[in-house]
């Protein structure tokens, strides 16, 4: 754990102001959730809580039927970072942040497909850029998103890949409503 050196009260309502710098950093937004953990040694962490991470090994199992039917690597991502891989190195991704123009069509829930203008990249210093991304939304909340990235050839998605990464967010998103 990094000490910050910042010291907040608690206010008469049981409030802690989380300050702008960490939040920032720690891309926290106004009603992100938090999980709450406590320790013997009295430590109070908060973590965020990432609603798809709680899907747990159902992620990277869909992430690995995603890759073999498309046959292009596939990956889940959070709002923040990539959280199942499949069809490519697991250690050069996971846990990668993703960069802040999937996060911004992830919140305009506006699905991507390559050759639709520019390139998009998943996180920074990845290899190949999207074939298609649709975002998970669950409860009317944008949850994730679901990505397939361009083969070697960079050849546009099929119509049928594209509908398989749809179907695989929508499945997603219902997963998380229940």
């Amino acid at each position: 754990m990094k000490a910050t050196g910042i010291v907040r009260r608690i206010d008469d309502l049981g409030r802690v102001v989380i300050p702008k710098e960490i939040r920032r950093t720690m891309r926290i937004r106004e009603g992100d959730p938090l999980e709450i953990y406590t320790d013997a040694d009295g430590e109070v962490i908060f973590k965020k809580y990432s609603p798809i991470g709680e899907l747990g090994p159902y992620t990277q199992q869909y992430a690995d039927v995603l890759s073999r039917t498309t046959g292009l690597p596939a990956l889940l991502c959070d709002r923040d970072r990539v959280i199942a891989a499949a069809g490519v190195p697991k250690k050069e991704v996971l846990g990668r942040a993703i960069t802040p123009e999937l996060e911004a069509r992830m919140e305009a829930r506006a699905p991507h497909t390559a050759g639709e203008g520019d390139a998009l990249l998943p996180f920074e210093g990845c290899p190949r850029a999207l074939a298609a991304m649709f975002p998970i939304i669950g409860g009317g909340d944008v949850m994730g998103a679901v990505m397939v990235l361009q083969d070697e050839t960079s050849a546009p998605p099929t119509p049928t890949q594209q509908k398989l990464v749809q179907i695989a967010a929508g499945f997603l998103g219902k997963q998380m409503e229940e």
